[in-house]
């Protein structure tokens, strides 16, 4: 599909400075030196699901740092809010705090065929995987999509995962309809792909954290955008569309950060990451997954022989590590508020629309609450 409109905003072109940190230059996972993403979107179609369409879906490829992640491991850890969802592979970081593929992010039913693409690409990369080295269980991530995308027609090809892993780069992150969240939405708008990042006071070490969610949550009313009531506000400008009743939802939510952190500090800050996907308005449905994957880029963990030496990890201190949950509750709500943001008015299967934010009455609603903060002396909880 071709954009209509006015080229779409984030959140801070439409005037918001959600928390206290400022962001990275790229206000990105990316910000995080050597974490690397690439995407695949499949778009194509229209009509109520017949074969070849339409199609709404697509692939998210995170790579955790610099070169080579299955031979010089990170540390990874992980939370699960509510659990119904899926992110295979991650019995495995649980069990030894460690991520050794590619995070990949696609719809509920691409799952398997992302993995066993993933799979076949490491295979091809790596020839002593299984052999001389262990197996890999890749980490594939997933949202239900089916309100906008046939997410029963097995689009998600080997190609879509090897293109999304080998196009992984630096740099800033496409958002919105893009990747495994090209056919999400969240609150009952369009919603995808969002990111965001927070970069700490040197006098708090000076370390990035960054968030890339795939969106795909929640109800209307329930939308909060740093406090405001969003969704409540723009009911009535959005009544004509029909909304998302028999599943609430999911999503995915992936933490990177260059400060060196233990697995299970690594597992603590991952709870943190789903404080900010509650601001935003998710209060974890019966039938929703709220899954976390954390990772630090600090400490790599090689592949040795069996009798290696010990080895030494550098590791913050325990209270030293708060600056980072705060970071993780703000760059977790910017994401999803970015994700939104971005998102076009996106048509799908049945003739369902997600309509994209209207941004200008979003704008409006924005400076009107920031108005009568600065009216009624209240200080924002941000520092300029």
């Amino acid at each position: 599909m071709t954009p209509v409109g006015p080229p779409r905003r984030r959140a801070r072109a439409l005037g918001l400075r959600i928390g206290r940190y400022a962001p990275g230059p790229l206000n990105a996972i990316t910000d995080v030196a050597g974490v690397r993403v690439g995407q695949s979107t499949l778009m194509q179609g229209k009509g109520a699901g017949r074969k070849g369409g339409p199609v709404r879906t697509g692939v998210t490829a995170i790579l955790p740092g610099e070169g080579d992640v299955f031979h010089n491991r990170v540390l990874g850890g992980h939370f699960v809010l509510n659990g119904a969802g899926e992110v295979s592979g991650l019995t495995q970081v649980a069990e030894w705090g460690l991520i050794e593929t590619p995070i990949l992010l696609t719809n509920t039913l691409s799952v398997g065929a992302v993995s066993q693409a993933c799979v076949r690409w490491m295979v091809a990369r790596y020839p002593g995987l299984g052999k001389e080295h262990d197996v890999v269980i890749p980490l594939v991530g997933e949202c239900d999509d089916s309100w906008l995308n046939d997410i029963r027609g097995g689009h998600v090809q080997d190609e879509h995962v090897f293109a999304a892993i080998e196009s992984a780069a630096g740099g800033p992150v496409a958002e919105g309809n893009v990747g495994g969240g090209t056919g999400m939405t969240t609150c009952d708008l369009s919603g995808g792909i969002g990111t965001s990042s927070r970069r700490l006071h040197k006098t708090d070490g000076g370390y990035t954290l960054g968030v890339l969610v795939m969106s795909n949550f929640g109800h209307l009313p329930d939308l909060r955008v740093d406090g405001i009531p969003m969704g409540v506000m723009l009911e009535p400008d959005l009544h004509a569309y029909k909304k998302r009743r028999r599943t609430y939802g999911s999503i995915i939510a992936v933490a990177a950060t260059d400060a060196p952190l233990s697995a299970g500090q690594l597992n603590r800050l991952a709870k943190r990451v789903a404080l900010g996907i509650g601001r935003a308005g998710s209060f974890a449905a019966h039938g929703s997954g709220e899954i976390v994957l954390t990772f630090s880029t600090a400490n790599r963990v090689t592949r040795a022989p069996r009798r290696a030496k010990p080895f030494a990890l550098e590791l913050l201190r325990d209270p030293q590590v708060d600056p980072l949950y705060r970071a993780a509750v703000e760059a977790t709500e910017e994401a999803i508020v970015n994700a939104i943001c971005m998102a076009e008015t996106l048509d799908g299967v049945s003739g369902r629309v997600a309509p994209g934010l209207p941004l200008d009455r979003a704008e409006a609603i924005i400076r009107r609450h920031h108005a009568l903060r600065t009216e009624l002396m209240v200080p924002p909880s941000y520092h300029a």
